[in-house]
């Protein structure tokens, strides 16, 4: 065990990156079609997504940060471990909050509540089902609950990782990734 290399970073952020311009495209797409319909299911669902753009667009901009640090071998202040178990911590805590509120907020399981994009059921009125979602949105709303998770995912297992390289390697918490 000591003798784990981190080989393992660039390719957890690449995939921390990838997902996160995913999402960022998703979310970037609702929040347009939201706002030129003006067709909002609550304040609280615009507000949601304007989270997940914010946190999509903070892991794009690190992700690609560290990724060129990583390649580059840069030994700076912001190229270090300690930086980047920080990072993580912060962005694992932000996509875990945004996701786990996303579920709390976005009703219905698989989307299957309404045959068409009205909001009736078997004839009566579905109070549990957000009123103004169609299906196609409904599943929009659950990739990107979805794809919130797998970031989430995907930064818990970076950080502890990262963690536990640092644990069993000689290396002091100064020193960039691959220098």
């Amino acid at each position: 065990m000591p003798y784990i290399k981190a080989h393992y970073h660039p390719f957890l952020f690449v995939l921390i990156t990838m997902c996160a311009m995913a999402e960022l495209g998703l979310t970037a797409y609702l929040i347009s079609v939201g706002n030129e319909s003006h067709s909002w299911p609550s304040a609280r669902y615009h507000s949601l997504l304007i989270l997940f753009e914010f946190n999509a667009v903070w892991t794009t901009l690190f992700g690609v940060a560290y990724m060129l640090w990583i390649v580059d071998g840069a030994v700076h202040l912001l190229a270090s471990i300690a930086s980047s178990i920080i990072w993580l911590a912060l962005t694992s805590a932000l996509w875990g909050a945004a996701a786990g509120i996303m579920h709390g907020t976005r009703s219905g399981g698989d989307c299957n509540w309404t045959p068409s994009s009205s909001g009736f059921v078997d004839g009566v009125l579905s109070c549990d089902q957000p009123q103004d979602l169609s299906v196609a949105r409904c599943r929009e709303t659950l990739t990107v609950e979805a794809v919130g998770w797998v970031l989430f995912g995907l930064c818990v297992l970076t950080l502890l990782a990262t963690c536990l390289w640092v644990r069993t390697s000689k290396r002091s918490y100064n020193s960039s990734f691959y220098v």
